[in-house]
């Protein structure tokens, strides 16, 4: 068994979620680059079944009515925000790559675990006070997550809450994002 098929498995919402997400994750060696261990969830989100049950998971943990938008970070991302927007009925606002957003939007570069990254959101993406749920599929550094939730509040929302299907818990993300809470499914 991997790490993450590990049957000491945990997570914010739960054994059972966190089994769920861990029996779903598969482990590729060398991927983006040698000596990273990516750990691909397409397994999760190719089982509707499983699928279902951890959207439902996030949605449980923060709440229907906590959240107006749920923003998903590209590009894993989108795919769980698009699922849980659709599931509670509010709206779904991507966080991209540099240079893919068409009208004027904030930026912000950050140092990856494997290079750099600069992401960017619509500069009007939110009202004020705009609550927003960011969510996405990997925690490993932190360093995605911090520049998101660092546009969210530029482009005027309030962080409402951050998920997580899977934390790298030995890469420190959830304690760079501190004082702010990490909702994750599976952490290993």
């Amino acid at each position: 068994m991997t790490e993450t098929h590990s049957s000491r498995v945990r997570g914010d919402s739960g054994p059972e979620v966190a089994r769920l997400v861990a029996s779903r994750a598969l482990d590729v060696p060398d991927f983006p680059k040698p000596g990273v261990m990516f750990k691909d969830l397409m397994p999760l989100f190719a089982d509707g079944e499983a699928f279902r049950d951890v959207i439902d998971g996030i949605v449980a943990h923060h709440g229907r009515e906590s959240f107006d938008t749920v923003v998903g970070i590209e590009a894993r991302g989108f795919v769980v925000a698009a699922a849980i927007a659709y599931a509670t009925g509010v709206g779904v606002v991507p966080v991209r790559k540099a240079g893919k957003l068409p009208r004027p939007a904030y930026a912000a570069s950050y140092a990856l675990e494997y290079g750099e990254a600069t992401l960017e959101v619509h500069q009007d993406a939110f009202t004020a006070g705009h609550r927003v749920l960011v969510v996405d599929d990997v925690l490993a550094t932190g360093g995605t997550a911090a520049a998101t939730l660092d546009l969210v509040e530029r482009a005027g929302g309030t962080v409402a809450g951050f998920s997580v299907l899977l934390e790298l818990s030995f890469l420190g993300g959830r304690e760079r994002l501190a004082p702010r809470p990490v909702h994750a499914l599976l952490t290993v």
